[in-house]
């Protein structure tokens, strides 16, 4: 990937990461379909890895496809993340969201592209 394509394609994550709702989590393999990328979620989990410590930018709101906080090393500490989403109503016990279809928010359903 060309360096302005990586540009691009962080970009686009980090705008449909700012979509996600506060109270709700998306999934890596969620946004990469949205995105067009179906076998691209190690990207989206990787676009996220550099953007953990940007404010404005809720990655702690992704998880892997069985809600679990996979990206949690990238937070500055390990139960940062789990804080985050406690925060925001989200029950997480051992580094898993607990309820997770509940919590669940698909960008191909609520976004249009």
């Amino acid at each position: 990937m060309k360096q302005h394509e990586k540009h691009s394609f962080f970009n686009d994550v980090y705008a449909v990461v700012r979509c996600i709702p506060r109270g709700r989590v998306s999934t890596y393999g969620a946004i990469a379909h949205y995105l067009g990328l179906r076998s691209g979620a190690r990207m989206v989990g990787w676009a996220l890895n550099h953007a953990a410590a940007l404010p404005d930018i809720p990655a702690h709101r992704v998880v892997n496809r069985r809600g679990e906080l996979t990206g949690k090393r990238y937070f500055g500490s390990p139960d940062r993340m789990a804080e985050l989403l406690r925060q925001e109503g989200i029950q997480v016990e051992n580094d898993r969201v607990q309820n997770f279809d509940m919590f669940f928010w698909d960008p191909s359903r609520e976004l249009s592209l």
